[in-house]
């Protein structure tokens, strides 16, 4: 039996129904609906405006698409998921609605050049999606991070206990690092923003077309200028899973110190009960369950990104159908981190800082031990010097189960007699944080800084 379908022609026999389903991908594509549908009618505006079709047949082209947009998403045009895929489904109804006209919209262009087209657009209304969501959150830790600028919390390397810092400083990291994410997702946006359609199957077409046209009509700010790299690179995706897998690796480190925090071995926070679970046997069991499947839905989209660059790694030019398996990766990789940011920007909100914990904590841990050195640098002794005098205080205090705060002035000066009565103001851990005041730094107004800058940037 012959086939029916739309490429056919070359072969005389139908191909098998298994290879019909191994070779389909509308269940993957028919999101683009709305791309694949503006796409088209900017390329019959394009042919009807070149005299390559009739104006009133692009016109009545465009009003049977636009015919077909309004009832997918009213609802009243199911996808039909036994079609090859979304190209070929509207085409179809197209012409099943309009007649042979619907058959002239396919002049000048490939499904090569549409499906690069409709990834594109698609992908390019995600970027954007993204990029609110990001910028949510960024506000979102700035705003806690002014909230609690003046609560005290050690400050960790190697995690331990490091130097007294500003709750709010520990936050504004993410923001620093959420703002460089919404950077790198701009640029993936700005570098597949240009046109492929027109490219058609790799080596352009002999009909006088206008790309630039079509291009502008969509919002492109260029279009690809070679015809084989038009349709046979899928770098942009590519990109923007780096991009994403970027974000998400702070989104999981993010969530790991929310996990820390909130345990009762650090106790330096509590999310809200709509951001947390239980146990079923366990009744006093408050577990961070979003922050961890944030942490562990990052492995997921490092898959995709691993997927995606091996499918490419080997492929000749131009197209091939490995080539649709890019978007299963890059959908999923969109899919999960809007999903991540969705729950971050409601449980971030919600977190509340445990001051005394945080105080005690910072209390316990001898970080100001850097700040008792430096009290000797500055009245003449070499750092190096400071420093071993130090750990010679801190050693002791250890051994006597003491802090350094309640060491006396005699103590003291059994090491150094360049200590006086102001050394107590030196390792005060409020002065030691509000001391950093260099740019960047833990003080209440660097920190206060930093927050406003986010804001501004964010505007």
């Amino acid at each position: 039996m012959a086939s029916n379908k739309m490429w056919a022609g070359r072969s005389e026999t139908a191909t098998a129904k298994i290879a019909d389903d191994f070779n389909s991908s509308i269940a993957v594509d028919c999101r683009m609906f709305k791309e694949d549908i503006t796409g088209s009618m900017a390329h019959a505006a394009m042919l009807g405006a070149k005299g390559i079709i009739k104006p009133n047949e692009a016109d009545e082209i465009i009003a049977g698409l636009e015919g077909i947009l309004s009832d997918i998403q009213s609802g009243a045009l199911p996808i039909d998921m036994e079609a090859e895929d979304i190209h070929m489904f509207v085409e179809a109804v197209l012409t099943e609605r309009i007649g042979d006209v619907g058959k002239k919209l396919h002049t000048a262009r490939s499904r090569n050049d549409q499906v690069a087209l409709d990834t594109r657009m698609y992908l390019r209304a995600q970027a954007n999606e993204i990029i609110a969501l990001t910028r949510t959150l960024a506000l979102a830790i700035a705003d806690k991070a002014e909230e609690y600028k003046e609560y005290i919390v050690p400050g960790y390397t190697h995690l331990q206990r490091a130097q007294p810092i500003s709750f709010g400083h520990h936050l504004m990291a993410y923001a620093m690092m959420l703002l460089r994410d919404i950077e790198r997702l701009k640029d993936a946006r700005r570098r597949m923003n240009v046109s492929p359609i027109g490219s058609c199957a790799l080596a352009g077409t002999t009909y006088d077309t206008d790309r630039y046209f079509e291009a502008e009509k969509l919002g492109f700010d260029s279009i690809c200028l070679n015809s084989i790299d038009g349709v046979s690179d899928r770098d942009f995706c590519a990109e923007l899973i780096s991009a994403i897998a970027i974000e998400m690796m702070h989104l999981s480190r993010f969530s790991e110190e929310l996990i820390l925090w909130s345990s009762w071995e650090f106790k330096f926070i509590e999310l809200s009960d709509e951001y947390t679970t239980g146990s079923s046997i366990m009744p006093q069991k408050k577990n961070p369950d979003m922050a961890e499947l944030i942490r562990g839905k990052t492995g997921r989209v490092y898959g995709d990104l691993m997927g995606i660059l091996t499918v490419l790694k080997g492929l000749p030019l131009a197209y091939n159908k490995d080539m649709q398996e890019d978007k299963e990766s890059v959908f999923d990789a969109v899919d999960t981190v809007k999903m991540c940011l969705e729950v971050a920007n409601g449980m971030i909100p919600g977190m509340k800082a445990k001051r005394e914990n945080m105080l005690k904590a910072a209390g316990e841990g001898f970080i100001n031990a850097t700040d008792l050195a430096d009290y000797l640098v500055v009245k003449g002794l070499p750092f190096r010097s400071a420093y071993k005098i130090s750990g010679r205080i801190v050693a002791r205090c250890i051994a006597e189960g003491k802090i350094l705060e309640n060491l006396s002035l005699e103590e003291y000066k059994e090491y150094s007699v360049l200590f006086e009565n102001d050394l107590y103001e030196a390792i005060n851990l409020r002065n030691c944080m509000e001391k950093r005041t260099s740019v960047g730094g833990t003080s209440i107004a660097s920190v206060q800084m930093q927050v406003d800058y986010v804001r501004e940037t964010l505007k």
